[in-house]
């Protein structure tokens, strides 16, 4: 089996002494917050359970002032709530808020994991082009006393998608992918649909974070170098922990003599350190993501996160049963596939062709 792997240690050797001043601060800060976990979930009378939350949410506004701060410093980094109006803030708080709810079901997370996507791309595609307008005709279904039409302004963005291959990475990142290139489809002049690159990543979960590995099974990889090379390569994958999944791939495409124009990357929630190690290791990369959160686990999960995006989208694999992506889109079901439809036809000609 042909496997790329990269090691965690290869990732920390892109970051600055001050990225790793930055990360630890940061952990600091986030060990304040764990502090008081126990408080919460203890049967405490409610004027002590309140003061403990008055706690948190000034341990919580501290560690967004300095994330904002550090951001602001990372012109590759791009944070909803930290680059659009305030009065939208809070639409995306809840959405995470919902995202991150343990009683969350899978209907009810895929609903809000759209939701999300269609705020992450108005930030990566339209916001910055407001001057420049595309115009939608519609056929409407009123046709007495004869056939209405309709005309729609919307943000001119083909000079930014026209070029684009969205970019997989299996399992958890299927449908964002799948909802970010029928978002193309949408706001292009000519219902472009993306091509498709499938990679089959992992990473080994019997190590821990600072010795974790990335293993890329290029057997079980569907994608075309010739199809890439010089193309805006888009990545959309819930959850954006250490950095390394993408890191692997992309290193693993330029030792191929790959150029790419430029790659972005877009997570509904995003960890400092994995975001620093990507816009060091990348070059002309660009992160786009709902919500940044402040700390990894040893596990290498995201602190306060949201647990396992794969498996809360998707439902869980059996022990040794892996679906592949086939079945992986059959069991979104019918209005799912129907929705996306031409962006299912691309992946199983990505597939099967």
């Amino acid at each position: 089996m042909k496997q790329i792997v990269l090691q965690a240690s290869d990732l920390d050797g892109y970051l600055t002494d001050e990225d790793k001043k930055t990360i630890a601060a940061m952990d600091t800060k986030y060990a304040k917050a764990m502090d008081l976990f126990p408080r919460l979930a203890q049967a405490i009378p409610a004027d002590e359970k309140k003061k403990a939350r008055k706690e948190l949410i000034s341990v919580y506004t501290e560690m967004g002032e300095k994330m904002q701060e550090i951001n602001h410093r990372e012109p590759n980094i791009h944070v909803y709530s930290f680059e659009t109006p305030r009065m939208t803030h809070g639409e995306a708080s809840r959405l995470i808020a919902k995202l991150r709810d343990i009683r969350t079901e899978t209907p009810e997370f895929v609903y809000y994991i759209q939701r999300a996507y269609e705020l992450l791309f108005n930030l990566a595609f339209s916001s910055s082009i407001p001057e420049k307008k595309n115009y939608i005709f519609v056929d409407t279904p009123v046709n007495v006393p004869m056939q209405n039409y309709a005309v729609h302004k919307i943000p001119d963005i083909d000079e930014k998608v026209s070029n684009s291959v969205m970019c997989v990475m299996l399992r958890a990142a299927l449908l964002p992918s799948m909802i970010v290139s029928k978002e193309i489809q949408e706001y292009s002049s000519n219902d472009y649909v993306t091509p498709f690159a499938l990679f089959r990543i992992s990473r080994d979960d019997t190590k821990e974070e600072h010795n974790m590995a990335y293993i890329l099974d290029l057997e079980r990889s569907y994608f075309d170098p010739n199809l890439l090379d010089g193309k805006d390569l888009f990545f959309a994958d819930p959850m954006n922990a250490t950095g390394g999944s993408l890191v692997t791939i992309v290193k693993y495409l330029l030792d191929q003599g790959i150029k790419p124009r430029s790659i972005k990357f877009l997570n509904v929630i995003s960890v400092l350190k994995g975001s620093l190690r990507i816009v060091r290791a990348i070059e002309n990369s660009e992160i786009y993501t709902l919500w940044m959160d402040p700390s990894l686990n040893n596990m290498a999960y995201i602190l306060p996160g949201l647990g396992d995006a794969g498996d809360r989208l998707n439902g869980e694999d059996l022990p040794d049963q892996s679906r592949n992506i086939i079945q992986l889109i059959a069991d979104y079901g019918v209005s799912i596939a129907s929705l996306y439809r031409a962006q299912v036809r691309k992946i199983e000609e990505t597939v099967l062709g």
